[in-house]
């Protein structure tokens, strides 16, 4: 069990333009008041390969957090054209959540995202060099999960027995696995994702 359960994930521009910012609400459960702040990022994965490709779109800190149900707006920038390889722009790539409480990673949610043309004839025929201002980008509402467990400020008795440094999913999410079920994910809620 953790602190800090995410119970919600909204797209409030989705799908939108390869260069427009990324815009969610995340919506989380604490179930203790935190004294750090929680820190959040989005990583965009652009050839799952090659993690010195990765690129942190943005990250926030929020905080203090009291018990209860919390939620913030995130708004992160788009990834920059000139670090993708040409042959990983269009089609599928990989945007990634993170959580961490003092330097410690708690929660990772990853999404598939679709990048392509905004008209058929472009789909079917792409020009020699990309476009990027024609690009849109479409992101799966239903994400991966995976949780691990940290050493938090506080340790509610159920907590206890709770082993540190124990992931709660065999892997991290990357581009190759995230349309993998994972049964600690629920269906989408309408413009958002519902998550345990």
């Amino acid at each position: 069990m953790s602190i800090v359960t995410i119970r919600n994930v909204e797209f409030i521009n989705n799908p939108a333009a390869f260069s427009d910012p990324y815009k969610f609400r995340v919506t989380f459960e604490c179930i203790a008041p935190l004294k750090d702040d929680l820190e959040w990022k989005l990583i965009y994965v652009s050839s799952p390969d090659d993690e010195d490709l990765d690129q942190e779109l943005d990250d926030c800190l929020v905080g203090p957090v009291p018990a209860g149900i919390n939620s913030f707006e995130f708004e992160g920038s788009p990834p920059d054209p000139a670090k993708i390889p040409t042959d990983d722009v269009l089609g599928v790539a990989a945007l990634i959540l993170t959580g961490s409480y003092n330097d410690q990673e708690f929660v990772r949610v990853g999404y598939y995202q679709n990048t392509e043309y905004d008209n058929e004839e472009m789909k079917e025929t792409p020009p020699k060099n990309i476009m990027f201002e024609r690009l849109v980008r479409n992101i799966s509402a239903k994400p991966r999960v995976t949780r691990f467990q940290i050493k938090w400020d506080v340790t509610p008795p159920q907590l206890q027995s709770t082993a540190v440094g124990a992931a709660s999913s065999a892997a991290v999410p990357s581009a190759n696995d995230l349309a993998q079920d994972d049964d600690s994910s629920q269906a989408a809620k309408p413009n958002g994702t519902a998550l345990p």
